[in-house]
């Protein structure tokens, strides 16, 4: 990752490296933390979508699913208008089976299902922000949380969203309380996040949170279309396999073991 004053230059080299498949009808991607997939104005290879359309040669690549830039995990593009069109009306149809990995704050020690509305947080200093609200400026919203393992300072987590709205997992997280590690708007001080946009990571922030990103990954996604089920896996990312065996204290063969059986 060539630094920049701005953030990520994406070399070909590296995506290559998080290239999971790529075949006549979709390119598959292990995104890291911290990279946008939108477009953006420092040019093509400063984001996802840009860095493929330059590696393929072509501008026909759609954009089917895409993260935040901290969320790590799977980012799928189409090759072509038919496959695209399948898989979009598959999101459209709610036929996409959505699963991630999260690493939260304490000790989560039973299956949670979260059935909790979501809508702008008024009180926040930050428009972005979303919270638990119950008048009519809501959208539904349910995300289940199963714990894979904790050491009572941490839980790795699987989480199934059930709808799809914004920053659910997160605002959801942070209302049951269990933060995502590492999430600066929904996390210990929403602040961190304008710091964050201001001046980037600093010593004061690696003094408050553990992880320099929010500990989110896109995990699996199941499609079903019309010509059959299609799944997408994408490992867990280095600096989270990382935190769970420093901080969780799990060995990578145990790591694989909980992640088998997810």
């Amino acid at each position: 990752m060539p630094a920049t004053e701005w953030g990520w230059l994406v070399t070909p080299e590296e995506l290559e490296d998080w290239i999971l498949q790529n075949d006549d009808h979709v390119i598959l991607v292990n995104k890291p933390a911290l990279l946008v997939c939108h477009p953006s104005k420092q040019g093509p290879w400063s984001s996802l979508a840009g860095a493929c359309r330059e590696y393929l040669q072509s501008d026909r690549s759609h954009l089917v699913s895409r993260l935040d830039r901290e969320t790590s995990g799977i980012v799928l593009f189409a090759k072509h208008r038919l496959k695209a069109r399948h898989l979009q009306m598959a999101f459209e149809q709610r036929k996409v089976e959505k699963t991630y990995l999260a690493i939260v704050e304490g000790e989560l020690t039973k299956e949670v299902l979260v059935d909790a509305p979501l809508g702008p947080d008024t009180q926040s200093i930050v428009r972005a922000k979303n919270t638990v609200r119950h008048d009519g400026r809501r959208q539904e919203a349910q995300t289940k949380y199963t714990p894979l393992h904790s050491n009572g300072h941490y839980t790795l987590a699987k989480v199934d969203p059930i709808t799809g709205r914004k920053h659910q997992i997160r605002a959801h997280a942070l209302h049951i309380g269990h933060p995502i590690v590492g999430d600066k708007l929904y996390g210990p001080d929403e602040g961190l996040f304008l710091d964050f946009i201001e001046d980037g990571w600093t010593k004061k922030m690696a003094e408050i949170l553990p992880i320099n990103r929010h500990a989110l990954h896109a995990y699996r996604m199941i499609f079903d279309i019309e010509t059959g089920p299609e799944t997408y896996i994408a490992p867990l990312t280095t600096d989270l396999v990382d935190f769970c065996r420093e901080k969780l204290g799990l060995s990578t063969e145990a790591l694989d073991d909980i992640l088998r059986s997810v």
